[in-house]
């Protein structure tokens, strides 16, 4: 068994985000559900598009923000997910290569890159309308089991659990990780996720995920129940949990005992698009490097804080360097 050469390599869709603004009306009469995620078809995708205001394109995905903010506070850190040969494809592995990711792409493939419509209403929530393209294509063959091998943490994104093939690749990519030494993390993504699998999560989460990320809204759904008799159950299913509370800040959860991390204030929210992401990423990279839990909370809320305060799901500033001005990294 060889050491780590990397912190953390996540699995995930490759997404490139068009983020634009509305109001509540909007989503209404378009039927997007405020502050979720929808998958949806070609039709629907241009039909919201053309009828939107202005937008930008920025790379995004869940597993692939968790990894470019790892880079960021100076960690290494990689990333598999599966693009199309098209013009979205080259920007989506241009940028996170560019934030320092190693990036390795599925079997090459003639489908579109995946594709996210985010609409940011006037209180900063984000409801995502995401075309999945050629991700829905991802299988065990597109792993890179020496990547996967070199990470201590390997992140899984609960969006790519959709198919069975993607289901597949997430028990083989577990394995792969088990039998290298490795941690297995897994992020729940969103509640209309765990409604869809919520038998298979638990078994998957059972079966041996070592660190568990939710917010509050995907932990209740997944146990059927209130908060607090949510986190007792997950305290028996995974040794370490993390749970995003919105402005009530977080829990975290291990060996029987609870540590609560509280925000980060910011001016304003202007967009919250990824920000359990990012909490995943900062929360990661302490974990990797052997911090306290309570600091490896306290970085995820830093990472948080700041992606929350403009459009998009990329810092716009280093995170290491924001960690250095809170005296949390020295």
């Amino acid at each position: 068994m060889t050491a780590p050469s990397c912190d953390v390599v996540g699995i995930g869709n490759a997404i490139v985000d068009i983020i634009g603004r509305c109001d509540d009306a909007f989503l209404a009469k378009h039927g997007a559900p405020k502050g979720h995620m929808r998958l949806v078809d070609t039709p629907t995708l241009m039909a919201l598009y053309d009828n939107m205001g202005p937008g930008i394109e920025i790379s995004g995905g869940s597993a692939a923000n968790t990894i470019a903010a790892v880079a960021s506070f100076g960690g290494t850190g990689g990333f598999i997910g599966k693009i199309g040969r098209d013009d979205f494809g080259t920007t989506f592995a241009h940028d996170i290569r560019a934030q320092g990711v190693t990036f390795v792409s599925g079997a090459a493939n003639d489908g579109a890159t995946s594709r996210s419509l985010i609409l940011v209403t006037p209180d900063g929530e984000r409801t995502m309308n995401t075309f999945l393209g050629v991700s829905t294509d991802f299988k065990p063959s597109d792993l890179d089991a020496g990547l996967i091998g070199s990470a201590k943490i390997i992140y899984l994104e609960g969006y790519l659990f959709d198919g069975p093939d993607a289901k597949a690749a997430f028990r083989s990519a577990a394995a792969l990780a088990r039998d290298a030494g490795r941690k297995v993390a897994l992020t729940l993504s969103d509640s209309f996720c765990v409604d869809r699998h919520r038998a298979e999560l638990l078994a998957f989460i059972r079966s041996g995920v070592d660190v568990l990320f939710a917010n509050e809204s995907e932990l209740v759904a997944l146990y059927e129940t209130d908060f607090e008799t949510a986190v007792t159950a997950v305290a028996k299913d995974v040794p370490l949990a993390a749970v995003t509370r919105s402005a009530k800040g977080s829990v975290v959860v291990a060996n029987g005992e609870r540590v609560t991390i509280p925000v980060y204030p910011v001016a304003a929210v202007v967009d919250t698009t990824g920000a359990g992401d990012l909490y995943a990423g900062g929360f990661l990279f302490g974990l990797a490097r052997d911090m306290p839990l309570a600091t490896c909370g306290k970085l995820g809320s830093l990472a948080a804080s700041e992606i929350i305060s403009h459009i998009g799901a990329r810092p716009q500033v280093r995170l290491a360097d924001l960690a250095k001005q809170h005296g949390l990294l020295i």
